[in-house]
């Protein structure tokens, strides 16, 4: 007997249009996996392999097993992935516990030592400094407050007492000795944008009291009743543009080497970049379904090898190109013609914008290099030959721009013939890139 729909729940029929609607809907800004956002960890992780097992295998072993060990200066270009890099080792370390700041992001003309110290006073409360009764550390964060307020201005200065630097080691190594104190546990101190510190005391008085507090040793009993001497396991973290090295070298000086070991970070390989898409087109990304489970978006091979052309290896890039690729359709497969698509109708114009800033940062004799570099034949991109380009007469005279450009900025590569590391520059100074090839578009 055929079912009577007369009574009860109405029977609701879809068109097959609604069905297919209702099942291909699969991607959406919610579930997208790409994220070219700064200061946030994409779900699609790219490289750095190298820097993320420096902190999980040299840098937190060594510091919570009291060893010396220097901290991390990470420079780059923007868009590079400098905040997300540290956002993700800062992740992993609160994973593990550990007692870290949030970005201290140092905007251009402000005092550091005072968004410093109001980050000190936090980390003092969570390691519950803030509640000891003893007369010196009232008295420490009295003076840590007031740099937090006032900073290194005129009004501390007149003050009878140490200097703001001296108070800023002091709570350092309470923390760190909090820290040991608990057993496993790193403070981890993350200060970004640190080339916006222009000023040559001030940046001397931070990174003084950073070293100092890191190279602090105190002593400890070992089992057996000896007396041994340990650092403090603190780990400090800058990162910046890569004018950081240039403008600052000489002011810092030995002292700082031996006390921060800088990476410049560059552009990816398409190895790196083909590593992280390799799940997506072998097995796909899983996303909510409508129907209360899961289903998987998969990604042509030919998608993938266009969006490694079009990024031309720039993490920002990447992620772009793979955000636009996910929301110019909603089927369960990324196509080549989708990732077109996305990138010519919103990402081309940004993508150009990204390149031209960091061109534009750029020195003028640093500019007039790269233009003589596309202006030759890369078989005969030699020293001699781009300086000749430049207008010199000897080769050496464009050696310390071609240092920089390498070395301090890792825009270029030297050798016996010079080549772009950076190729989104090469690409933008000598194609229609952005712009999708016609052959391929």
């Amino acid at each position: 007997m055929a079912p009577n729909h007369s009574r009860g729940t109405p029977l609701i029929t879809l068109s097959r249009t609604q069905c297919f609607d209702n099942v291909i809907n699969m991607r959406t800004s919610v579930n997208c996996p790409f994220s070219p956002h700064a200061d946030v960890v994409p779900p699609i992780w790219a490289g750095r392999e190298v820097q993320l097992r420096d902190w999980s295998d040299i840098v937190r072993p060594r510091r919570v097993s009291g060893l010396p060990e220097r901290g991390r200066t990470i420079l780059g270009e923007p868009g590079v992935g400098k905040s997300s890099l540290l956002t993700k080792i800062s992740e992993d370390a609160a994973e593990h516990g550990d007692w870290v700041t949030t970005q201290l992001r140092i905007p251009s003309k402000a005092d550091p030592l005072k968004i410093v110290a109001a980050a000190l006073l936090k980390l003092a409360k969570k390691a519950g400094l803030s509640t000891a009764r003893e007369k010196r550390l009232d008295d420490l964060f009295r003076r840590v407050s007031d740099i937090s307020v006032k900073g290194v201005g005129l009004s501390l200065r007149e003050a009878d007492g140490p200097e703001p630097f001296t108070s800023l080691t002091e709570l350092l190594v309470e923390i760190g000795i909090a820290a040991m104190n608990r057993g496993d546990v790193v403070a981890l101190i993350h200060i970004d944008e640190v080339q916006n510190i222009s000023d040559e005391h001030v940046l001397s008085q931070l990174l003084i009291a950073l070293g100092d507090a890191m190279v602090k040793e105190v002593e400890v009993q070992a089992p057996g009743g000896f007396l041994v001497k340990r650092r403090l396991p603190i780990s400090v973290y800058l990162t910046g543009l890569p004018d950081f090295a240039d403008m600052s070298s000489a002011r810092r000086g030995a002292t700082f080497a031996r006390r921060f070991a800088t990476t410049t970070l560059e552009s990816f390989g398409d190895d790196a970049l083909e590593a992280a898409l390799q799940p997506f087109v072998l097995s796909g990304w899983e996303v909510p379904d409508n129907a209360g489970g899961t289903g998987r978006v998969t990604m042509e091979p030919a998608a993938r090898d266009e969006i490694l052309e079009l990024c031309k290896g720039e993490p920002f890039l990447f992620q772009l190109a793979g955000e636009k690729a996910w929301y110019a359709g909603s089927t369960d497969v990324i196509t080549r013609d989708q990732v077109i698509t996305g990138w010519t109708e919103t990402a081309r114009d940004e993508a150009a914008g990204h390149v031209e800033r960091i061109i534009e940062r750029l020195p003028q004799r640093e500019r007039e290099m790269l233009e003589a570099m596309i202006d030759l034949p890369p078989d005969k991109r030699s020293l001699k030959n781009i300086a000749t380009s430049m207008g010199f007469e000897k080769s050496t005279q464009a050696g310390p721009t071609s240092q920089r450009l390498d070395t301090n900025r890792k825009i270029i590569r030297r050798g016996n013939i010079y080549t772009f590391r950076n190729r989104a520059i090469e690409a933008y100074l000598s194609s229609e890139w952005p712009d999708v090839a016609p052959e391929r578009g």
